[in-house]
């Protein structure tokens, strides 16, 4: 163990920090439900942005991508694509415009603005609840076995039990991650709960900032490396970001290992794969945010134009510094596999690379630093997935049926009480998870999957209503649950079109036996949200009783910048990880397109946002 007394200080000073800010928040918290749950609207959309990407900048999802990066090389720029990681580009482009011009807490909340106070809307209001609860614990679990596998590496547990004098055996050997997770777990608990959506960002805001140290820090470590060693020992095809109808990495008499992954999880096919992840990924981004941190942040922005730009500083902010570490822990773990700790309960564990190399090759003081900037990272998302999953509980079920004239302290500590609740319920999924990676292809595969038809029509077709919202969200949820049940996880995504189809199959029937929403419910939600698609009959109405009314929204051009804006995210993907692989020309090419691409988005989207008064 090379944790010394510097990095075990500045630990605890950040841990004692991000306490601080919790409190120092807490009477703002107070005030009111919008204040505890949105920061009372009052936060930039920088900061917002820099809490939102800091979120998204996960311990769990940081070494699953260097465990990716690592197996499959350039390639693994598309696997993320699994989220997908492009629906920031749809969010930035129109769809967090979209949804902040309804001015409501949560995504449930805002079902009434679309289907009015039918028997419909409640029944959606239940669905989406569910399935907002159920996200929120799938991402709990998610980072809690992540953050456990980190931090065993750097406080190996024969060293605890003999500083505290205990049997290490009394904890089999697969759960002792899951010990260091509801250790730190309980630490996150008390600075979230406390000062509410002001006290996470701006924690987020000092989070931030030490991952971006750190990822250079990392990336810096792996460049002289590597020069100095001159070549990465992988198989042909690894840096090269395409291939064909077959992955073709073969990493015989290599590491052995890598191929049984790369069977497992499914990705042979690559290009079969490709086809369905992008499919996936067009209709989930379509669909818009799930209910969780990432629509709070949206909804906690000051105006629709500011949510727009927060969505767009979030791929900026995060991808190259995100990808500079990924990609020094990647060259790291290929240079000195041999001196790796990859053994988790008897086996082999391809997602101890991250924190291995930290171990192995940070320097004593810059350790600290970056285990404190990687707790960070967790804390991060936790935060903001419990507030989401506060958000539900409070504002939809504790002030809509059970104390509607809460104070704001009330509304503050019953927040904090459902809080702890949801957080033991995660920590149960957590231990009985397998990996970091199972939990992942449940959300981004089967959950998701459910989510979808309902949240694409919600948008796009007037006519679709409140029952079919619901029916169509049950048809989904059950399928993915059973899938999940009986299928791999590295197969479930070529399952969803099944979860898919049965999931339009039941907004569709249960649309066409109720009756729409009442015309004063769509004419509102027309005239103020402005949505392209099939609004024909309604936009008629409202044209009818005010013959100036425009709709300026831009199919067309909203298309052409989606487009370019995926291009643009992903040289920020591919960016870092060319500049510390040492692949000079491809670094320069990414710099060229990233360049190209920022100046028709900053013409063709940022320009007309600010110009046409959004």
């Amino acid at each position: 163990m090379k944790l010394q007394l510097i990095d075990f200080l500045i630990i605890l000073l950040y841990i004692a920090t991000i306490t601080v800010i919790g409190f120092m928040m807490k009477k703002r918290a107070e005030q009111g439900e919008k204040e505890y749950l949105l920061g009372g609207n009052r936060l930039p959309w920088y900061m917002l942005g820099l809490s939102n990407a800091s979120g998204m900048l996960d311990i769990s999802g940081t070494m699953w991508l260097v465990t990716i990066g690592f197996i499959y090389g350039l390639k693994s720029i598309w696997i993320p694509w699994l989220w997908p990681v492009f629906n920031q580009i749809f969010l930035m482009v129109y769809l967090s415009m979209w949804l902040r011009r309804s001015g409501v807490t949560t995504g449930a909340e805002w079902l009434k603005t679309r289907f009015g106070d039918s028997q419909g809307t409640k029944l959606s209001h239940i669905i989406v609840v569910i399935f907002a609860l159920i996200s929120c614990l799938g991402f709990l679990a998610y980072g809690f076995i992540g953050l456990g596998k980190f931090l065993m590496i750097f406080l190996p547990w024969d060293f605890l039990a003999n500083l505290f004098h205990f049997d290490p055996n009394i904890i089999p050997a697969e759960y002792i991650p899951h010990v260091y997770g509801v250790v730190f777990t309980l630490i996150a608990t008390v600075y979230s709960l406390v000062g509410g959506m002001s006290g996470i960002v701006w924690a987020d805001v000092i989070q931030y900032a030490i991952i971006t140290i750190s990822a250079i820090v990392v990336g810096i470590i792996a460049m002289v490396k590597l020069s100095s060693v001159g070549h990465l020992n992988v198989p042909d095809g690894w840096l090269n970001p395409f291939a064909g109808i077959r992955l073709n990495l073969d990493w015989t008499h290599i590491i052995n290992e890598v191929n049984a992954v790369i069977e497992s999880d499914g990705y042979s096919l690559f290009a079969v794969f490709m086809m369905m992840m992008v499919f996936k990924g067009l209709l989930v981004s379509l669909a818009g945010p799930a209910p969780n941190y990432d629509m709070q942040k949206i909804l906690s922005a000051r105006n629709p134009k500011e949510a727009a730009m927060m969505s767009g500083s979030v791929s900026v902010i995060l991808m190259p510094f995100r990808y500079m570490m990924i990609a020094g822990f990647i060259v790291l773990g290929l240079l000195f596999y041999d001196r790796m700790n990859l053994i988790v309960g008897g086996k082999i564990d391809f997602e101890q690379i991250l924190p291995s190399a930290m171990n192995e090759f940070v320097p004593v003081g810059l350790l600290g630093l970056m285990i404190a900037g990687l707790s960070a990272a967790f804390v991060s998302t936790f935060s903001g997935t419990l507030n989401a999953g506060q958000a539900y509980i409070v504002n939809d079920i504790y002030l809509k049926y059970i104390n509607p004239k809460s104070s704001g302290k009330q509304i503050a500590r019953m927040s904090q009480l459902f809080g702890i609740i949801l957080v033991a319920i995660s920590m149960v999924l957590g231990v009985m998870a397998q990996n970091i990676d199972s939990v992942l292809k449940w959300i981004v595969s089967g959950l998701w999957g459910a989510y979808m038809a309902s949240n694409i029509l919600k948008w796009y077709w007037w006519r679709f209503n409140g029952h079919g919202y619901f029916w169509g969200m049950v048809f989904g949820l059950v399928p993915a649950l059973i899938f999940a049940k009986i299928i791999p996880g590295a197969y479930q995504l070529y399952y969803f079109p099944i979860t898919l189809i049965i999931s339009i199959i039941g907004c569709i029937i249960a649309t066409k036996m109720t009756p729409p929403a009442d015309q004063e419910t769509l004419k509102s939600f027309y005239k103020s949200v402005r949505p392209w698609g099939f609004w024909k009959p309604v936009h008629d109405l409202v044209l009818a009783e005010n013959p100036g009314f425009v709709n300026d929204s831009h199919f067309k051009r909203d298309m052409v910048n989606i487009f370019v804006g995926i291009i643009w995210q992903t040289a920020l993907v591919a960016m870092p990880l060319y500049l510390v692989t040492l692949q000079w020309i491809y670094f320069i090419i990414c710099l060229v397109i990233i360049g190209l691409t920022s100046v028709f988005l900053k013409k063709n989207w940022f320009d007309k946002i600010i110009g046409e008064g959004y």
